[in-house]
C-alpha cells in the first residue's frame, strides 16, 4: 500500500492530498477513488485511508482507520557528513533514511574537496529533503528526516552541544585496533536517547578537527578492522544500533 505524508486535514479530518503526491496518485499510480493509501500526519500518526475525491488539484482521502505501528529507532540518530564529492551525500540520505536516520548534517570540513555554494543551497537542500521523504514512505517511516543546511566545522561542534551523546568516526582509532567505543556508547543509551555521530569526507578528519571533536566530548571510535568509504561508514553505524537496540531486544 503507497504510503505519503501529508500535512494538511479537513475539518471532518479527512487526508488533503496535494502538490507533487498528488501527481503520483493521479499520473503515476492512476489510482480511482475508492483505491486505499497509508497517510502519515505531522504528528507521525499514521492511517489507512480511502480515496473518497479526486481532482485536478487535489486528493481526499477518507481515514478507514488508524494504525499503531511504530518504524522508527528507539533512539534518535543524527549523522553530520564532511561534504563528500558527486552524489555521495544522496547516497547517505536515501539509505541512511531507510536505515532509521532522525537528522543530517552536512558540514564542511578541512579536507572536503567539495565547497558549499550559498547560491545553489535552497535548490540542493529541497532535492536532499525530498530524497529523505521519499526514502522514509518507501521504508515505511513515521517521519522524515531532516536535512539540515549544510554548515561549517565550528557550527557543527556548537551544535553538537545539543546532544546527550557524540562520537566520531576516525579511521586511525581502526588502524590502532580500538573497536570498544562504538559498542561502549551504545550500551549506555537508553530509549529516547540522542546521538550524534560524525564522519570525516574521503580524505578523512583532519588532525585539528580530531582534537576540537574531543575537547567537545566526542568519543573517537574505529568501525572494526577495514577502513570504510565516507558514504559507507554511516550506513554501518546505522545498521550496528538497528541490530543493537532493535534485534537484540
Amino acid at each position: 500500500m503507497q504510503r505519503y505524508f501529508v500535512n494538511h486535514r479537513a475539518n471532518d479530518g479527512s487526508f488533503i492530498i496535494d502538490g507533487d503526491d498528488h501527481h503520483h496518485i493521479v499520473k503515476v499510480m492512476r489510482m480511482q477513488t475508492g483505491d486505499h493509501i497509508i497517510c502519515v500526519d505531522k504528528d507521525g500518526k499514521q492511517a489507512e485511508c480511502q480515496l473518497a475525491e479526486i481532482s485536478d488539484e487535489r486528493v481526499v482521502a477518507d481515514v478507514v482507520q488508524w494504525k499503531e505501528e511504530n518504524s522508527e529507532l528507539p533512539i534518535s540518530v543524527t549523522i553530520a557528513s564532511g561534504l563528500p564529492k558527486g552524489d555521495k551525500l544522496e547516497w547517505i540520505i536515501q539509505k541512511g533514511t531507510e536505515l532509521g536516520a532522525h537528522q543530517f548534517i552536512p558540514f564542511s570540513a578541512a579536507r572536503s574537496v567539495v565547497k558549499w555554494d550559498d547560491k545553489k543551497a535552497s535548490k540542493k537542500i529541497d532535492r536532499w529533503q525530498r530524497i529523505a521523504k521519499e526514502a522514509a514512505e518507501q521504508s515505511h517511516r513515521t517521519m522524515v528526516p531532516e536535512i539540515v543546511s549544510p554548515m561549517s566545522f565550528t557550527a557543527m561542534l556548537e551544535k553538537s552541544k545539543d546532544f546527550g551523546h557524540k562520537i566520531a568516526a576516525y579511521e586511525e582509532e581502526a588502524r590502532e585496533g580500538e573497536t570498544s567505543n562504538f559498542s561502549s556508547v551504545l550500551q549506555n543509551m537508553h530509549q529516547g536517547d540522542s546521538l550524534l555521530i560524525v564522519f570525516g569526507p574521503e580524505g578523512g578528519l583532519a588532525d585539528e578537527e580530531v582534537k576540537k571533536l574531543q575537547s567537545y566530548g566526542f568519543i573517537l571510535c574505529g568501525l572494526g578492522p577495514r577502513i570504510l568509504r565516507t558514504e559507507t561508514a554511516p550506513l554501518y553505524t546505522l545498521a550496528a544500533i538497528s541490530y543493537q537496540f532493535e534485534l537484540l531486544r
